[in-house]
This record gives structure tokens, sequence and C-alpha cells, in this order.
């Protein structure tokens, strides 16, 4: 009986282990300057390959939008007046 307690107490420690882990992983994941430095890294992989060489074609693409935006920008509020 008393090994079967002994197990028990050290399943139950085991287990608050596990939990406090995890909760720790969880609060790092969910801490604001992680998931900035998370959003950085995808925006970042975006516009530049892993030898750190520009990707030109998606910054030619995005290039191109905010040209095609600010021309439509314009035309509407020529149209507009």
């Amino acid at each position: 009986m008393t090994q079967d307690m002994r197990a028990l107490e050290r399943e139950i420690e085991e287990t608050r282990q596990r939990l406090a882990s995890t909760i720790d992983q969880l609060a790092h994941r969910a801490h604001p300057k992680t998931i900035v430095d998370r959003q950085v890294a995808t925006v970042r992989s975006t516009f530049v390959d892993d030898s750190g060489a520009p990707r030109t074609d998606n910054i030619l693409k995005v290039a191109g939008a905010v040209v095609g935006v600010v021309v439509l920008l314009t035309v509407v509020r020529k149209v507009a007046r």
C-alpha cells in the first residue's frame, strides 16, 4: 500500500512538472515580443532567401502593388473632383 502511495505521489509530481513546463511554453509563445519576432521572421523570409540575398521577384510584386494602389487612388481623387 505504501508503495502504491509513493508511486501515485511520484506520478502526481511528474504530472505537475509537465504541466508547469507546458504553461511556461505557452506563456513564451503568447508573449507579444515572441509573436512580433515570429511575424518579422515570416515577413523577412518572404523578401530575403536563406543565403541573405534579396528575393527580387517578391519585392517587385509588392512594389508593383504599391504603385498600382497609388495610381488608383490618384485616379479616383481626380474623378471625384
